[in-house]
């Protein structure tokens, strides 16, 4: 008798968690996710049937962000959102926010090819040292995998990097990759260098100009400043030689004129003299 009735019992609740499924709230989206290969706008949907409650209001999000002028007060329950352009700048997961009690919402996704852009397009660094390049990447979803390459001649002639030699590392982050050029010769690590992005809808990539300077690159300006200074030294020696001879004839001129005067004024006296003594 307990098992009949036991099992009485299980077989409503089964049914009542049946009838609470069918008629609990539920979003319909429209279309369930979109991509910028075979669009380039797009309009998403959400349509709310069996609302637990009244609804006061609803609101679009992006990447968790309330999207300017998407909220609502209305009671409607079929809502839109325009996508002009479909790129990795609107590239994200947007959701449709009903307000009833509870509060009900539905995501839909918008993908796009990553955006991969160099943080400095142009690198310097010094011979011997560590140089670093650096990319990151922008939209949704952000890239799974990131590659680097040097560059020769023709751009479609590269050498991929393998960032666990010696030589080169890499640092991985979904929205950015650093490669680390060690030991940088001059000869043989100056050039471009290209990194490249990858997520599901494909790949991206961007250049970096690397240039190497001679270890001696810095003792230029230290020698060029006393190559002046040691023109303007032998300029001055040389003005200060010629102007000597002149400054010598000046002085015995003048030196000289004093003892004629002297001799002509002896000569005056002692004429004066004999004519008093005559």
């Amino acid at each position: 008798m307990r098992r009949e009735l036991f099992g009485v019992i299980l077989a409503v609740c089964i049914v009542w968690f049946q009838a609470e499924a069918l008629t609990a709230a539920a979003i319909t989206t429209k279309p369930e996710v979109v991509n910028d290969q075979n669009q380039t706008s797009a309009t998403l949907s959400c349509n709310l049937t069996n609302p637990s409650s009244l609804v006061k209001g609803h609101y679009w999000t992006n990447n968790g962000k309330i999207i300017d002028k998407s909220e609502s007060n209305s009671d409607e329950l079929y809502i839109k959102h325009e996508i002009k352009k479909v790129d990795y700048h609107s590239a994200g997961l947007y959701a449709c926010v009903f307000l009833t009690e509870p509060q009900v919402n539905a995501t839909i996704e918008v993908k796009a090819l990553p955006h991969v852009v160099a943080y400095k397009h142009s690198e310097n660094a010094n011979e011997k040292d560590k140089a670093v390049l650096t990319c990151v990447s922008h939209g949704y979803p952000l890239p799974t995998n990131w590659s680097w390459y040097k560059l020769k001649d023709v751009e479609i002639d590269k050498m991929p990097i393998n960032g666990t030699d010696d030589k080169y590392e890499m640092k991985n982050t979904p929205n950015k990759t650093l490669l680390y050029v060690k030991d940088l010769d001059i000869n043989k690590d100056m050039g471009m260098y290209q990194c490249q992005g990858t997520n599901e809808m494909g790949s991206a990539s961007d250049k970096i100009q690397l240039r190497v300077r001679s270890q001696l690159a810095a003792l230029w300006p230290f020698l060029g400043i006393v190559a002046e200074v040691i023109i303007l030294i032998t300029i001055i020696f040389i003005y200060e030689k010629r102007r000597k001879p002149d400054e010598i004839n000046d002085d015995d001129d003048s030196g000289s004129a004093p003892l004629k005067s002297n001799a002509a004024t002896n000569h005056k006296d002692k004429n004066v003299r004999q004519r008093n003594s005559n």
